[in-house]
């Protein structure tokens, strides 16, 4: 069945704006860049003098872009939530709906197990990042889900009582556990396929 795409996820507010200015903008997307591999490498305590060193700019450019800790958060964490929902509707483009669905799973529980920068924003509601910056993330998420689930439901492959929703609660739940476990994404995985045997209808799981 034809699929219509999400919608373009809205930056919610609390998030910096993208300059539009070219070098600006090419600043911009170099900080962003810098301080989400440091987020992931040492935390998001990390010194933002080490974000700086890592774009290879200086303060002055940091705090133009970002006021505070807070604001660099938001970006990179929307930041991977755009790319995730760019990932949803270039999967809408695959034939087979139920293994697109299933690719989308396990993307977003990957994204979900990048726990640190989202735990944060979750704990922190310092000064600029607020519950609703993070509510409007998790429509985004859901607004992804929603046509691929659709189409894989359309297509008898995955169970109709399930709601986009529902998955992000499942992706909290397989990250949550596969973070304890000594080798998470392979244990993510495990876990995944058990969800699978139970959202397949009977006729995707039984063997042709």
């Amino acid at each position: 069945m034809p699929a219509t795409g999400p919608a373009r996820p809205v930056a919610p507010p609390f998030t910096p704006t993208r300059p539009s200015r070219a070098d600006a903008r090419r600043n911009y997307d170099r900080l962003v860049a810098a301080a989400d591999e440091l987020f992931d490498e040492q935390g998001t305590d990390v010194p933002l003098d080490d974000v700086v060193r890592r774009a290879g700019l200086g303060s002055g450019t940091l705090y133009r872009h970002f006021p505070n800790r807070d604001a660099l958060m938001a970006a990179v964490f929307w930041e991977r939530i755009e790319v995730l929902c760019q990932e949803a509707e270039s999967l809408l483009a695959e034939p087979e709906s139920t293994q697109a669905f299933t690719a989308w799973l396990r993307k977003l529980i990957r994204l979900t197990m990048r726990r640190g920068l989202a735990a944060a924003l979750a704990a922190g509601q310092r000064s600029t990042v607020s519950e609703v910056f993070l509510n409007q993330c998790h429509l985004a998420l859901e607004g992804a889900s929603t046509p691929l689930l659709a189409r894989a439901q359309a297509d008898g492959g995955i169970r109709p009582d399930l709601r986009a929703d529902d998955l992000l609660t499942f992706a909290h739940t397989i990250a949550s556990a596969a973070q304890r476990a000594p080798d998470g994404e392979r244990h993510a995985d495990q876990l995944l396929e058990l969800l699978l045997e139970g959202l397949r209808t009977r006729a995707e799981s039984s063997p042709s």
